[in-house]
């Protein structure tokens, strides 16, 4: 049986890019359609104001990344919190990318805000601080693009780092089996990622530009997060408490 995903997305592309890559929800469908564990998407754009019906069930919600601060106070995003909180205490399983990421650790009690070490684009290299059932395959390091100025500086109570550098430390992090939040984008790709960094080249500075433009010679394990993140949805919920 197929896994039912909710795909909350809290953007919308540039102009010039929509006609090639359409949203972040349609980047999350495709990236997720090329992993070994069947699943089915409804995505619902929040920022829009659109979100499932009450009767709507999922096996989980994921949140996109955005332009957006997850700090901000817009309505939208205040709406966003106070859904996503609900979500939790129904105990329902709950997957964040970059704005999503730092929003749920918000929403929880953690902290987010604007990074005192500037932009982080391009290709990124984390270091893994567990070894959980569900990251399967294993890794020894992980690689992942990144777009980003804001980061988690605190974590919820009951988290546990999964991923980190000295750039980002808390860069991703589970809460027992119900939450999983990436600060990296697994859905991103090199030429969508290159747009971006053309797109932003005056506001990051040449030499971080050039920098990041270089990274994209690397690879990068976009396809093994994915996977990673569907075995975690897979996977049955444990007993309050179990943090690996």
């Amino acid at each position: 049986m197929s896994l039912r995903i909710c795909i909350l997305e809290t953007d919308v592309l540039r102009p010039e890019l929509v006609a090639q890559y359409q949203g972040y929800g349609r980047m999350f469908e495709q990236l997720f359609s090329r992993q070994p564990v069947a699943a089915e998407f409804c995505v619902y754009n929040v920022m829009n104001g659109d979100y499932p019906a009450d009767t709507e069930r999922f096996d989980a919600y994921l949140v996109t990344g955005s332009k957006a601060d997850s700090f901000g106070t817009d309505a939208w995003i205040q709406t966003l919190k106070a859904y996503l909180l609900k979500l939790y205490e129904r105990g329902e399983k709950l997957l964040g990318v970059c704005f999503g990421h730092q929003l749920l650790a918000l929403t929880l009690g953690g902290k987010a805000e604007r990074a005192d070490k500037g932009w982080g684009v391009g290709i990124h290299r984390y270091s893994l601080a567990a070894h959980a059932p569900w990251m399967d395959p294993q890794v020894s390091e992980l690689t992942l693009l990144i777009s980003h100025q804001d980061q988690v500086t605190a974590l919820p109570e009951g988290a546990t780092v999964i991923a980190s550098s000295d750039f980002c430390p808390n860069a991703a992090y589970h809460i027992r089996d119900q939450v999983l939040c990436f600060q990296g984008h697994p859905e991103f790709v090199h030429d969508y990622s290159r747009a971006l960094l053309d797109a932003r080249q005056a506001s990051l500075g040449e030499d971080v530009y050039q920098k990041a433009v270089a990274s994209l010679a690397s690879e990068h394990q976009g396809d093994l997060v994915g996977e990673w993140m569907l075995r975690f949805i897979q996977q049955p919920a444990k007993a309050s408490g179990n943090v690996v």
